[in-house]
């Protein structure tokens, strides 16, 4: 029996064509903003995201769903998701002053941030916000002197293994720590309320799930030991979205989760909560860019477009590795990417499959909804992508 050898170079392209296709047949209007006369532009699907979190909350049913601003702050994101009656974790005064444009309900507002500026604390307080992580005694000081009797819930230190995007080390404590902690904001006059975690964003191990809830499971009731009666489990994020390959869907997250909770807690936590960042925006989003330049350089073939890593594609430097497209056919030759600044680190992709492209064609960076446009600065004095959001 004779078998053809795979094209790897094909099988890439292809996958990221489909995803381009189906990015734009969900919009009727949406070619008209494909080839845009300034570049780049960052376009999100508004309804797409709303379904995104349908999705979630019809998968983690009895969960409250706080969307992490910090994917992308856009206005337009959080209106949408506010309509919605999504809840919001945010890490800043800037954050939280978006947030309060759209949505007026101070229980619908969280803060997962271990360290937050004093400042921060005071604004959300005085806000009506009263929902705060912690990690270290010093937190729990700094916050009873700052917004008291509110209610904390402490941070465990969970595995990371298998996440694209890890976030382990600096922040959370062990389980004994943890209750320790409890044991010292009750003293301060602080009302200990639940347990987080955080198992990396781009997760597709569903061990570090498993371990996480285990380890939530046994500090709860290390604390219910002590006479602490916790009620909330707040799983983080960690929902993961397509880049070059499938991946762990969230009703598969929902239903292990679920089997979890049942299997190694001794009752449901009376209240459960998630929040996605990526896992809402990540696949809405579709980066339009402009090739401005071609090399080649020992032997390798370059092009270099209008946008880079330090003006919204940050993550390809953690190792996140976006879907390209170019709208040609054609023979198909691995490209490195480069971007727009003048800094040798500015590298956004290698081993890129594409058709020959011409300075001034479009190229399309897919699933760049998450981690763009927040992480990007005005190096060189490039501008970050200016958003499109599709009604």
């Amino acid at each position: 029996m004779t078998t053809g050898l795979v094209d790897h170079k094909q099988v890439i392209f292809n996958f990221s064509k489909r995803l381009f296709e189906s990015f734009i047949s969900k919009k009727e209007n949406i070619r008209e903003f494909l080839k845009p006369h300034n570049t780049p532009i960052l376009i999100i699907d508004i309804e797409g995201v709303k379904k995104n979190y349908r999705r979630l909350i019809k998968a983690f049913e009895n969960f409250k769903v706080f969307y992490a601003v910090k994917a992308n702050d856009a206005e337009c994101i959080i209106e949408a998701l506010s309509s919605e009656g999504a809840g919001f974790e945010v890490a800043s005064v800037s954050e939280l002053e978006k947030v309060l444009l759209f949505c007026k309900e101070p229980t619908r507002i969280i803060s997962s941030n271990p360290v937050k500026p004093p400042d921060f604390i005071a604004v959300s307080y005085e806000r009506g916000i009263d929902m705060f992580a912690v990690d270290s005694f010093s937190e729990v000081d700094k916050i009873s002197s700052i917004a008291p009797r509110s209610r904390i819930y402490v941070r465990l230190s969970v595995p990371n293994e298998g996440s694209d995007w890890p976030l382990h080390g600096k922040f959370g404590v062990d389980r004994d720590t943890a209750v320790e902690i409890l044991e010292y904001a009750r003293e301060k006059k602080l009302i200990p309320y639940g347990i987080t975690f955080h198992v990396g964003s781009q997760c597709n191990n569903l061990r570090n799930w498993f371990i996480a809830v285990k380890y939530a499971s046994e500090t709860w009731e290390k604390a219910k030991a002590k006479g602490i009666r916790l009620r909330m489990l707040n799983m983080g994020g960690g929902i993961p979205v397509t880049y070059l390959y499938k991946t762990i869907s969230a009703e598969d997250i929902a239903y292990y989760i679920k089997g979890l909770l049942r299997k190694y807690m001794s009752s449901v936590p009376p209240e459960l909560y998630i929040e996605p960042g990526r896992g809402l925006v990540g696949d809405k989003g579709i980066m339009v860019t402009r090739v401005i330049g071609k090399a080649e350089r020992d032997g390798n073939k370059w092009i270099y477009i209008d946008t880079g890593v330090f003006n919204g594609l940050a993550e390809t430097l953690g190792g996140i590795r976006y879907p390209f497209y170019i709208e040609k056919e054609g023979k198909l030759y691995e490209w490195t990417i480069g971007g727009i600044s003048c800094d040798s680190m500015d590298v956004i992709a290698k081993d890129v499959p594409l058709p020959e492209p011409e300075i001034g064609d479009y190229l399309y960076i897919l699933s760049a909804g998450a981690y763009t446009t927040v992480y990007a600065s005005h190096f060189n004095g490039f501008s970050p992508p200016e958003v499109l959001c599709l009604i």
